[in-house]
C-alpha cells in the first residue's frame, strides 16, 4: 500500500472549464478569427470543428493551411491538458497530407494521442467533411515545459 494519496481523474466538466479558460486566454487568436470550436477535449482525444467558408483559398476550396491551424489547435489543446495547469505545450512539428477538397460546410478534426510522455505529447489528427470522407491527415508533436515563473 502507498504512503502516497490516490488522485481522482480530472471529470469531462474540468476539462472543459480548462478549455475554456484556455480559449479565454487571448480572444483575438486565430482559432477564434477562424471560428474553431472544441466540441471535446481530453487528454486522449480532442475534437473540433470549423467552417469552410471563410478559410478558403482564391479557388473556393478550403485551404490547406487552415487544416494545419485546426489540426495545431486540436492537438495543442490536448497537450496543453495533459501538461496540466502548471505546464505549457507548444508546437514542436507538425505535417500534413491533404487528400482531398472541401469547398463547403464544416471540417471536423478528431485528434488522438499517440503518445503522452512528460516532455513531448504527439497526436494523429484526421480531418473529415460533412460527408465522413477524409480532407487531411496531420501528426503534432508538441513540447510539454513548466509554465514561466509569474505566467
Amino acid at each position: 500500500m502507498s504512503d502516497t494519496p490516490a488522485t481522482a481523474s480530472p471529470t469531462s466538466a474540468e476539462f472543459a472549464s480548462a478549455v475554456e479558460t484556455m480559449m479565454g486566454m487571448n480572444p483575438n487568436s486565430l482559432l477564434q478569427r477562424m471560428q474553431i470550436e472544441v466540441l471535446e477535449a481530453t487528454p486522449e482525444r480532442v475534437v473540433g470543428r470549423m467552417p469552410v467558408e471563410g478559410n478558403t483559398q482564391p479557388y473556393g476550396l478550403l485551404h490547406g493551411g487552415a487544416s494545419v491551424v485546426l489540426a495545431e489547435t486540436l492537438g495543442s489543446v490536448g497537450s496543453a491538458l495533459h501538461a496540466g495547469p502548471k505546464r505549457i505545450a507548444v508546437g514542436l512539428d507538425i505535417n500534413a497530407t491533404h487528400h482531398r477538397a472541401a469547398r463547403s460546410g464544416f471540417v471536423t478534426g478528431t485528434a488522438t494521442a499517440l503518445s503522452l510522455g512528460n516532455t513531448l505529447a504527439s497526436y494523429d489528427v484526421v480531418i473529415t467533411d460533412d460527408q465522413d470522407k477524409r480532407v487531411c491527415t496531420c501528426r503534432i508533436t508538441c513540447l510539454i515545459r513548466d509554465a514561466a515563473p509569474g505566467a
